[in-house]
């Protein structure tokens, strides 16, 4: 990821991004086994998952 430090959210920040949490989570309940492969490996080569 990225070595800045986390800066703070502000309250319409926060709600924004747990809103959009919502929608994701929402969205990868639906999907078949392999499309949550492919995007576990996309996630993973991004370097947002730490192993595959």
């Amino acid at each position: 990821m990225t070595d800045r430090p986390i800066e703070r959210l502000s309250d319409n920040d926060e709600y924004k991004r747990s809103m959009l949490i919502r929608k994701i989570e929402h969205a990868i309940e639906r999907m078949k086994l392999s499309e949550l492969d492919a995007l576990a490996y996309d996630m993973f080569t991004k370097g947002y998952l730490e192993d595959y």
